[in-house]
């Protein structure tokens, strides 16, 4: 998303698994004349991107010991925004699972390894999102108490250890790109952990709250996974103690969401305590229409069933948190923002970025880098307000856009049905630009009790959530972008390929990496050019307004949480340098503030995309094929940027065989 498709691990993962410490042993359209050749940014940052020797015990964090990490792969990593890499080991051209049969003795014991982590990890449960939720016969929320929580760390810290005892030059091809995910996925688990990441559960963006409404998606067909689901809404009581358990806990040693953008945040939590009539809940919509397998006798006792564990469980469990919220964590709250600020700050503040882009840059040299691409995006902004023949400043011409009626729609409907335009459009060339998946999706707005705080748009598997709350904040001249982005060819088409990749680990199939799936979505938005999707330069000038909101956020995320930026100071520059309304500029910017390090993926995965793209077009000439290389970058899922960086040198090398 473009604020969106935020998936973080925490929730997605760590939530995971029981608390068994002994069960070892994720108009006139414009277009630019370089947009199409992707030429690399020489504003991308000098070579000192090599980390300048930040490694991990620099950072106070345990090192990340195999080779495959250290070596092959760092050097990927180091160069991945800077000059083109030499070309690494080459993999297979497909991830083809080998035999069991022939597995040789370190891929057997690699293999047993992660496939018992996970199955530990999925009996446990987990918390819903907008991207699903944990299967049907779940019964319980996950357990988040901190004696869970050091339990999961034990797992995970024995798994890092029986790990390093496999030598990844032993494995297979296959698994040593296997290893390389699996190693850092882990790492990144039992970091939050250790840095009791925890005792934070929610942000400016989304909550523990507020993703219990996502449950009632899922997929329920027989009379025992809807008794299964009114068991979950029964748990809710015990899990929102544990998460306010947590909370307390950060209270009082200074890790919390910061004051300054906290206020009208329990409104989502009202929208629930004050419910009078169950039924009106989006917890109880799974019930009004039953399957007709079911009896109507048995559907009426679980109708029954869900009205009492609403009434009874679930309102009480939001009272009782907003009770809380209200008169201890808001006045408790850390009058500080910047991350480093808190317990630990720069340790957790540097772990944040490493997980979220998974590269080891400074705060600094991601503030270089974001500097540079501001600069550059201003100069391309400039020549549209050229074109169009606008009289006036920069400043002038950003209140035109979001003041004059043309640019908005009168409806939610108007915004929805001009969405689902730009997609059937997108759809009429995205063949010769791809392969494409199996799977479609589906164009919703955002549930009403999240919108006021949620981004303008999300999108998955299955899912492109749109944002109809607040339209005069929603402009139709960023939609191309968004949808792009959110839909096909962005996240939507990432989630269909990875549900196909059925040969790979299900721990690489359920998981998602920021930074490439952030970052695929925002090459997206720069594709839909070549694709002729932009149709007057104000769409087009609407791509570059986001595009610089990617940029303006590596200079206001290591702003605020690196180099004492204040909110005014982070509200300022992104209202200064886009379009986007005033609205989203300042949920943008707290959720910049509450959720350090996210937002960095983006760009940083895009910019990686884009060299690489210059690079394959310039060393293989006549032989360059576009649905190739996106093929590519697509086949594997999602992966850490080396990773990709060591297909994408593959693809090269077996290119220029052919």
């Amino acid at each position: 998303m473009p604020g969106g498709c935020i998936r973080s691990p925490r929730c997605a993962l760590a939530g995971h698994g029981p608390a068994l410490p002994c069960a070892f042993g994720a108009g006139s359209p414009r277009v630019p004349t370089k947009v199409g050749s992707y030429q690399g940014t020489a504003e991308a940052g000098p070579s000192s991107h090599a980390m300048g020797g930040a490694g991990c015990h620099d950072r106070g964090l345990p090192s990340r010991e195999p080779a495959l990490v250290k070596t092959r792969l760092a050097v990927a990593l180091l160069i991945a925004l800077s000059a083109p890499a030499v070309a690494l080991a080459a993999p297979p051209t497909a991830a083809a699972p080998a035999s069991v049969a022939a597995e040789s003795a370190a891929d057997a014991a690699f293999r047993a390894l992660y496939e018992k982590e996970w199955k530990w990890r999925q009996d446990g449960g987990g918390e819903a999102s907008e991207d699903g939720d944990a299967p049907a016969n779940a019964t319980r929320l996950p357990d988040v108490g901190a004696a869970a929580q050091q339990a999961r760390l034990k797992v995970w810290d024995q798994a890092l250890a029986d790990l390093k005892q496999i030598d990844p030059k032993a494995l297979s091809a296959d698994n040593q790109i296997n290893y390389a995910i699996y190693h850092d996925q882990i790492f990144n688990l039992a970091e939050d952990v250790r840095l009791r990441g925890y005792e934070m559960p929610f942000n400016a963006d989304s909550s523990f709250w507020s993703n219990l409404s996502f449950m009632a998606r899922r997929e329920m067909k027989t009379a025992q996974d809807y008794r299964n689901y009114i068991a979950r809404l029964n748990d809710v009581p015990r899990y929102f103690g544990q998460q306010t358990d947590n909370m307390r806990a950060g209270l009082k040693r200074g890790f919390s969401v910061p004051r300054a953008v906290l206020d009208g945040r329990e409104v989502s939590i009202a929208t629930v305590a004050e419910l009078k009539d169950p039924t009106e809940s989006p917890l109880y919509a799974p019930f009004k229409k039953l399957p007709s397998t079911i009896p109507a006798a048995e559907q009426a006792t679980l109708r029954e069933q869900a009205s009492a564990a609403i009434s009874g469980k679930v309102v009480p469990a939001f009272q009782q948190l907003r009770t809380f919220f209200v008169n201890e964590y808001v006045p408790q709250a850390r009058s500080t923002l910047a991350a480093e600020a808190m317990p630990d700050g720069k340790v957790y503040y540097r772990q944040q970025i490493h997980e979220y882009t998974t590269l080891d840059l400074s705060p600094d040299q991601i503030h270089q880098i974001g500097l540079g691409e501001v600069a550059r995006i201003q100069k391309e902004m400039n020549d549209i307000i050229k074109q169009v023949g606008f009289k006036g400043s920069f400043a002038q011409f950003l209140t035109f856009l979001r003041t004059d009626p043309q640019f908005y729609a009168k409806t939610p409907n108007e915004l929805l049905y001009r969405a689902a335009w730009i997609s059937k459009r997108i759809d009429g060339v995205i063949g010769k630009y791809m392969t494409l998946p199996r799977a479609r999706f589906t164009i919703v707005p955002v549930p009403p009790d999240i919108a006021p705080f949620w981004t303008a748009g999300r999108g998955g598997m299955g899912t492109y959530w749109l944002n109809t709350y607040n339209l005069p904040a929603r402009p139709l001249y960023n939609l191309p972008a968004l949808t792009l982005h959110e839909s096909d060819p962005g996240h939507a088409l990432q989630g269909a390929l990875a549900a196909e990749q059925g040969e790979q680990p299900e721990f690489r199939r359920n998981a998602y990496i920021s930074a490439y799936g952030e970052g695929w979505g925002l090459y997206s938005e720069k594709l839909g050019v070549e694709m002729g999707i932009y149709e007057t330069p104000y769409e087009d000038f609407g791509r570059l307004t986001y595009e610089m909101w990617r940029a303006a956020r590596l200079v206001i995320d290591t702003g605020v949480h690196s180099k004492g930026w204040t909110r005014e100071q982070a509200i300022a520059y992104l209202r200064d340098h886009t379009a986007l309304s005033e609205h989203e500029v300042t949920t943008e910017v707290d959720r910049y503030i509450s959720w350090p390090g996210q937002a960095l993926s983006y760009k940083l995965g895009e910019i990686a995309i884009v060299r690489l793209r210059a690079q394959a077009e310039k060393e293989l000439g006549d032989k360059f094929d576009v649905k190739g290389f996106h093929d590519a970058v697509l086949k594997q899922g999602s992966v850490p940027l080396p990773v990709l960086e060591q297909q994408i040198q593959a693809y090269i090398a077996q290119r220029k065989k052919a």
